[in-house]
């Protein structure tokens, strides 16, 4: 056996393959795109030729992108400036329609009425005038191929597991995850070591609460001084509706019923509704993650609000196409790290640029992006021995830091968007919808962020859950199959899958785990079994006849949402890449 163990150590532990580049982007999302894309832009603007290495744990790019998505089109239009008409260029090379706002709707639901919010009380930053309906997963496509007609090497499927340092502590890299590791850890015979992807520059575009973003921001404190990040929970589903009932360009949100029912409620969260050509109806329910009560079921709260007479009437004689779900971060300012390390930066979500009061983060993740390929591109093309000519990074290269792209993110409109919103989503945590819609109004209309105090928060979306002794479990209805659908039915509907023979790549931190049976199930109630929206955890009877449930973990059925490593009492899941390529398989998201 210890010669088994010794033979199975050195196969894991083997050499990997390495290849060089000068910038590598690890993911294939809006900022990671954009990234490749403008440094590319300023490569043939100079005559530089420089490379550029692009992955994702996607298995095509897109697949793993979900957003509403109302698009405000500000920074893809500095991206590409000679373009006369990105959306109908988009639409034709794409098969997929940026359809634009039309009808802008904000309304306030209760159980049976729901009355329009005019615009004039309304913060300026939710018009939507000159905006597009799309699909970000398929304009995410789009923006690959642009990449690639520029020279950008695009690798899909390949999932960064670790990040590689020098000897002094700078980012050299990544690794990606090793292929063919049975459930028990042992290697199978198509067993494959992962690859180290080195570069003079690595750029994080992993989007919210990203596996190796995470870790810098651990490893080199980049949240000194700075607020805990705080998150919500995205829900969609897509559906076909007739012809007749279809209405092009219509955007709808709301705040209410069922998420709050009273006027003091502190649930920050609400729904979207847009209708995307030729007859595509988008829809969704974001919920924050730091509410109270362990027995809220976000996925059956999403159920319920389809019930409201103004829901269902937009949804009957039509078929829910697909389904899916993502955590966004909702922090905004005052969450932000700090953005660079030697040899690596932060882009996109990230870093949390989304604005949570506009409802929009793929502006400013692509606006990021751009930011960071001008910062690196300035940094390296000058430098001697590129790695496009020499097809290997120098031992002796020193990897700098990119402070000039922080600079340029604090003098950019990102800065101002998200300045101007800095504590409007704790005021709803702080004094509920009343206080928060009144605070926002103020904030937008009056003082645009120039308020003389600053509203913190201190403490992460786990630790503000609630003993399950101070709530009542919560009857959601059975759903009807036409209009609300069990989990497991609307799982398909993601067509998420992972390789069955392989180990769990949502592990329990070996430190806490006496946190699932012992204070997530006593104290908390077991929030995991309706916080997560694919499914993935549940707490049975033990085999052995012991009281005690025990927790299993259906990780085959994870649609990378990543909200268990952010809601677990004390945050006791390590979420972790599985083998590059598994996961949900979003086509129109």
């Amino acid at each position: 056996m210890n010669s088994d163990n010794d033979k199975y150590d050195a196969i894991l532990s083997s050499p990997r393959e390495t290849m060089a580049f000068d910038v590598l982007i690890v993911g294939g999302g809006p900022a990671g795109l954009a990234a490749s894309i403008r440094f590319k832009q300023l490569c043939m603007e100079h005559n530089k030729d420089l490379s550029v290495c692009l992955i994702d744990k996607g298995s095509e790019i897109g697949t793993h992108i979900l957003s509403g998505n109302v698009f405000d089109p500000k920074a893809i239009k500095e991206l590409f400036p000679e373009m006369n008409d990105w959306a109908a260029e988009f639409a034709t090379e794409q098969s997929s329609n940026a359809t634009p706002v039309q009808k802008d709707e904000f309304l306030v639901m209760t159980e049976d009425e729901a009355y329009t919010i005019p615009h004039m009380f309304l913060p300026p930053q939710l018009n939507n005038e000159g905006n597009y309906i799309l699909s970000l997963s398929q304009l995410c496509r789009w923006l690959g191929s642009k990449a690639e007609e520029l020279g950008v090497e695009i690798y899909p499927g390949f999932a960064a597991s670790e990040v590689i340092y020098t000897n002094d502590g700078s980012v050299k890299g990544i690794a990606t995850r090793d292929v063919g590791i049975g459930k028990d850890g042992v290697p199978k015979a198509t067993f494959e070591r992962g690859m180290e992807l080195h570069a003079r520059q690595t750029l994080f575009a992993e989007g919210a609460r990203g596996s190796c973003s995470e870790e810098l921001i651990e490893k080199f404190n980049l949240r000194e001084a700075k607020n805990p990040q705080t998150y919500g929970l995205g829900i969609k589903e897509v559906w076909e509706i007739p012809e007749e009932n279809h209405q092009p360009g219509l955007v709808q949100h709301t705040l209410g019923w069922p998420l709050q029912t009273s006027l003091n409620d502190k649930i920050f969260g609400g729904s979207f509704l847009y209708h995307q050509e030729p007859n595509l109806v988008l829809l969704g329910l974001v919920i924050g993650l730091d509410y109270a009560n362990p027995f809220i079921n976000p996925y059956q709260e999403f159920q319920k609000w389809k019930t409201h007479p103004t829901i269902r009437k937009q949804l009957e004689g039509g078929t829910c196409i697909s389904y899916g779900a993502r955590v966004l971060n909702e922090g905004g300012y005052h969450s932000i790290p700090k953005l660079t390390v030697p040899g690596a930066s932060l882009l996109g979500c990230g870093a949390g640029f989304l604005n949570a009061v506009k409802i929009k983060g793929s502006h400013t993740a692509l606006k990021s992006g751009m930011l960071a390929a001008e910062a690196t591109f300035d940094a390296l093309k000058d430098k001697d021995y590129p790695v496009a000519e020499s097809g290997d990074l120098s031992e002796d290269e020193q990897l700098i830091q990119l402070t000039q792209y922080e600079d340029a993110v604090k003098k950019s409109w990102i800065n101002e968007e998200l300045y101007q919103v800095r504590n409007c989503h704790e005021a709803f945590s702080r004094w509920g919808i009343t206080g928060g819609l009144v605070y926002t109004g103020m904030a937008t209309h009056i003082t645009k962020g120039r308020e003389p105090w600053t509203l913190d928060h201190k403490e992460t979306d786990s630790a503000k859950t609630q003993p399950k002794q101070y709530f009542q479990p919560i009857s959601y209805p059975a759903p009807d199959g036409i209009i609300t659908f069990d989990l497991l039915t609307n799982l398909q509907r993601a067509g998420t899958y992972h390789e069955d023979d392989q180990p769990s790549h949502l592990r329990i931190k070996p430190d806490l785990a006496a946190i699932p049976s012992g204070t997530s199930l006593n104290v908390y109630g077991g929030p995991e079994q309706r916080f997560c929206p694919a499914g993935v955890y549940e707490y049975v009877d033990n085999e052995d006849g012991q009281d005690e449930k025990k927790l299993v973990i259906n990780a085959q059925n994870c649609i990378h949402c990543k909200c268990c490593s952010i809601k677990m009492p004390h945050e006791y899941i390590d979420w972790t890449v599985p083998e590059g390529g598994g996961g949900p398989q979003y086509q129109i998201m």
